[in-house]
């Protein structure tokens, strides 16, 4: 299922129902008031200010407090509506981003995904409201019209064909307003992304002294952005004049054609008046650009929603991973890049159960790519990767993450603490655990609240963020694969780790992604990648006699 208006409008809940019935009651009061006032008018011609005149007013005094009161009712309603619709909405994005993993911030960027998971999906929760205000606001106006036809036929006539002026106005705003918002949405987002990007390397932007270059770099489709905006509030201007031309015509020619009527006696002094209120809400359908302006927007946000939710989600099996040592299988796997070029070639590759195996190579051999499909961060564009027999497609994901724990070299802590960070929703001895296994129980120890620190209110360095991150991997019981997760831990700490690893890690299969020659020295088997194929695999000792190999650690 995609995202599409009416799906999200009827995320709307009860309140769309209950603005669609005061928009209803509203345009009934507001088409009976004018017939109201004119009986009120014939009574006074008639007769002078009696009391049947003052009972006309009094109903119609009465009209006007009730629609107030509808209207209130209304907007709250629909104010309702489109925040239960853009919370529903936002979630479905957020789940939806999560299951598609890492590859969502390979199809969008990170600032441009969320300018649609905040502002655009603010403006398609709308969709409810703007789908039921652009239905009943057609109401009045043919009710109006029907109104004038009981009145005199003519007058009807003579509204029918103004408001065929009015609907050539709609329907080119409608148009020129799509295509203005949507464009317009569209460079906010790109903003939003270079935005992001240069939060994200701020200090290397500061250390490099490209402060104005890289400002100048993110506001550059500022003058775009300023022209798809003018273009829209262009349209909405030349909308309104044509539509304050169109409409006091409209009331002209009615009032025209009632007084031609009146001089015949064919409708009386009240009805004239009924029928020039008529003629105004008759005309007021140009106030329509407000709610298809809305409507616009809304289609807009849905359709930018919409290519988040089309983005293929990771689908998992329902299997188990059976008893066995960890042996991870690749066989004929190749793996592209967006712009369709090979990161690997074909690999068929046995990393031996409860070993530790480093996998090294220049940068761009495909370490890191290696390193994600095996622990299914990303899947083949052919062949495919096993876990004991099991291919990692097939596997139910509470199954793959149970088994498969991963740590990078920049890690990404999530959580409200530290203890969080380690193992959230884990019990506290198994996070400790973890975390005196890598060596950053430490550190942790020494926070002012310990693991309940707050994770925004632990100061700490590139090291002991990695120690965490592999404390978070730490709990994975059939594969460890770390992906350069110790380039910042200090020599001796990292001995510590990788005695840990060979240690209480003894019985889970360790694949390794590292620069360090003593890192690959204390591995079981050496994995040497060269260009996205496996250039050889053997021990350290026995690799180092070839002098490229040498160079890969240079």
């Amino acid at each position: 299922m995609t995202a599409t208006l009416a799906t999200v409008g009827r995320k709307g809940g009860a309140w769309l129902p209950v603005m669609a019935l005061a928009a209803v009651a509203g345009a009934a009061v507001t088409l009976t008031l004018p017939a109201v006032l004119g009986r009120a008018i014939d009574a006074i011609v008639a007769g002078g200010a009696d009391a049947s005149s003052g009972r006309w007013v009094l109903v119609a005094c009465g009209l006007v407090l009730l629609s107030m009161a509808i209207e209130i009712a209304g907007a709250y309603a629909g104010t309702a509506s489109a925040a239960g619709a853009t919370a529903w909405l936002r979630g479905w994005l957020i789940r939806h981003t999560l299951a598609v993993g890492p590859r969502v911030g390979r199809v969008f960027d990170n600032g441009d995904l969320v300018s649609r998971v905040s502002g655009n999906a603010a403006e398609a929760g709308q969709a409810g409201v703007a789908l039921v205000s652009a239905a009943t606001a057609l109401l009045p106006p043919a009710g109006a019209l029907v109104l004038l036809a009981l009145i005199d036929p003519w007058l009807a006539v003579v509204l029918l064909a103004g408001l065929a002026l009015v609907a050539l106005v709609l329907r080119a705003f409608t148009q020129q307003t799509t295509r203005a918002v949507a464009a317009y949405q569209r460079t906010q987002g790109r903003i939003s992304a270079r935005l992001t990007e240069s939060l994200v390397g701020a200090r290397t932007i500061a250390a490099a002294g490209t402060v104005d270059r890289e400002e100048r770099r993110i506001l550059e489709p500022l003058d775009e952005l300023h022209r798809h905006g003018a273009d829209t509030w262009r349209v909405l201007a030349r909308a309104s004049a044509q539509a304050a031309v169109v409409g006091p015509l409209i009331l002209i020619a009615v009032l025209a054609a009632g007084g031609l009527a009146l001089s015949d006696g064919r409708i009386s002094a009240g009805e004239l008046f009924a029928a020039s209120r008529y003629a105004t809400i008759g005309a007021g359908l140009s106030t329509l650009t407000g709610v298809l302006g809305r409507l616009a927007r809304s289609r807009a946000g849905v359709r930018r929603a919409a290519e988040i939710l089309d983005t293929p989600a990771v689908q998992h099996g329902q299997s188990t991973v059976p008893d066995g040592p960890g042996t991870v299988e690749f066989q004929g796997v190749t793996a592209r890049g967006d712009d369709g070029a090979a990161l690997l070639h074909g690999v068929d590759l046995m990393v031996p159960g409860g070993a530790t195996v480093a996998v090294v190579g220049r940068s761009g051999a495909g370490k890191s790519v290696l390193a994600a499909l095996a622990a299914r961060l990303r899947d083949p564009d052919s062949g495919r990767v096993l876990l004991d027999g099991v291919p990692l497609a097939e596997l139910s994901r509470p199954a793959l993450r149970a088994a498969v724990g991963c740590a990078f070299e920049r890690p990404v802590l999530v959580g409200g603490t530290v203890a969080d960070a380690v193992g959230l929703g884990l019990p506290r001895d198994r996070v400790r655990a973890a975390a005196h296994a890598t060596h950053a129980h430490e550190f942790v120890s020494r926070l002012p609240e310990g693991y309940d620190t707050p994770l925004d209110e632990a100061p700490m360095s590139g090291g002991e963020a990695q120690r965490l991150g592999l404390a978070r991997a730490w709990h994975a019981d059939r594969l460890l694969v770390l992906d350069d997760a110790t380039s910042s831990v200090d020599t001796a700490t990292e001995v510590r780790i990788a005695a840990a690893l060979t240690g209480s890690g003894a019985g889970r299969t360790r694949l390794v992604v590292t620069h360090r020659a003593a890192t690959a020295g204390r591995a079981d088997l050496v994995v040497w990648l060269a260009e996205g194929r496996v250039r050889a695999v053997g021990r350290h000792a026995d690799l180092w006699a070839d002098p490229e190999y040498r160079e890969v650690f240079q």
